[in-house]
């Protein structure tokens, strides 16, 4: 059960390093039968090695009393993906709420994480996904996640794995079916061009409005988007087919001034259903709110394990320390430190994610006992040299 502190006096270092084993020791490990060690032992290498953005290898090796990077391994390999996402979910689940009024409507967001990848697979094919060239790769590992659009509380709400070898509608599904079980009512939906799909436009309806770009592709879509002036339509995907869907269409026409270096006219069509009676600059404004999602993914990767693995499961482990952090660090900074004030609560500037990070690494690296010295080889300058020098 997670319970923030009692926001009285000050809130300490080992308070938070403590906050995050206990949130993070909570995700399934198996582990190895008849090791001597322990699930909170892994975790805590793991969320040191998040913290310092390094690797398993690198925090063992700096810290005297972390078992072997070899011995981390193994225990990781041990994790169970079904398993340990059910479980993540749940934590993420049990975060949000702990900040949130489930009387109060909201906005969901929800997007892919692509985390590139040059390896090949580790056992299976439909491990990796196909993505744009990005890093100096078309592969990678992919995530999708429901984020809150919240100024004050932007929570990942949930998250799952997507494979290649499944629709990605279904892994959107699964996502879909966790928010749908949160209590507070959804107001929008919001999700990039990825997800213009029927099956998932169909779902996503049935929880609330939405808006998705639409993506300009056959020669009815083409027409709809050949204008100079912004208007509302209706467009019917699949037209004349058992699947065919019909929804309001949102065309709006905006102009570049300039902006990074572009001018001109851009025509852009969003999906908008329930959401007829909204001009098309109103769906267009409504959309840009997810832009907040970018803000999230940064933080993120603020807190991403440095691997070489090729296990997937052990990558999505990392991934997933990554988002329980930064949860944590929202509902700290929200709940137990920012001042309350008319109009909402003042979040503080000093307690940032890298300040929230700091002291977790600072408090983990007093636990396991950060080495700091290292041996002298014995014979310093050559004499030779110092000759030389004067």
């Amino acid at each position: 059960m997670f319970t923030i502190p009692q926001p009285d006096g000050h809130l300490s270092a080992t308070d938070v390093k403590e906050l995050a084993e206990d949130i993070v020791e909570q995700l399934p490990l198996p582990g190895i039968e008849g090791s001597p060690l322990d699930s909170g032992e892994i975790w805590a290498v793991v969320t040191l090695a998040a913290v310092n953005q390094t690797s398993v290898w690198e925090t063992c090796k700096d810290n005297d009393n972390a078992p072997c990077d070899d011995t981390v391994m193994d225990w990781l390999h041990t994790l169970n993906r079904e398993w340990l996402e059910r479980i993540a979910n749940d934590l993420l689940k049990e975060m949000a709420m702990t900040i949130l009024d489930p009387d109060r409507s909201r906005i969901v967001s929800i997007d892919f994480v692509d985390n590139p990848y040059h390896g090949t697979y580790a056992d299976e094919s439909g491990e990796l996904c196909r993505m744009a060239a990005k890093d100096g790769t078309t592969t990678c590992h992919r995530y999708c996640s429901a984020y809150l659009v919240s100024n004050g509380k932007p929570v990942t709400l949930a998250m799952t794995y997507v494979r290649s070898d499944e629709s990605e509608a279904d892994a959107v599904e699964r996502v879909l079916d966790r928010v749908e079980a949160y209590p507070f009512d959804i107001d929008l939906l919001l999700a990039d061009r990825g997800f213009y799909n029927e099956r998932i436009l169909r779902r996503s309806h049935d929880i609330a409005a939405t808006v998705v770009p639409v993506q300009k592709k056959g020669k009815r879509m083409k027409k709809k988007l050949d204008t100079h002036c912004s208007y509302m339509t209706t467009y019917r995907m699949y037209k004349d087919c058992k699947r065919e869907l019909k929804f309001p269409l949102a065309v709006a026409v905006s102009y570049q001034a300039g902006d990074r270096g572009k001018s001109g006219e851009v025509v852009r069509g969003y999906v908008a259903c329930d959401l007829a009676d909204r001009t098309p600059k109103r769906v267009e404004q409504l959309y840009r709110k997810r832009s907040a999602i970018e803000t999230s993914y940064r933080v993120f990767r603020q807190a991403r394990v440095v691997t070489t693995t090729q296990d997937s499961i052990v990558r999505f482990g990392f991934v997933l320390v990554g988002f329980l952090l930064e949860n944590l660090w929202l509902v700290l900074r929200w709940a137990v430190v920012a001042r309350p004030r008319r109009g909402g609560r003042d979040l503080p500037e000093e307690f940032t994610f890298k300040t929230f990070s700091d002291w977790i690494r600072h408090a983990l690296e007093e636990e396991l006992e950060r080495s700091w010295e290292i041996k002298m080889n014995g014979v310093g300058v050559p004499e030779a040299y110092a000759a030389a020098a004067g």
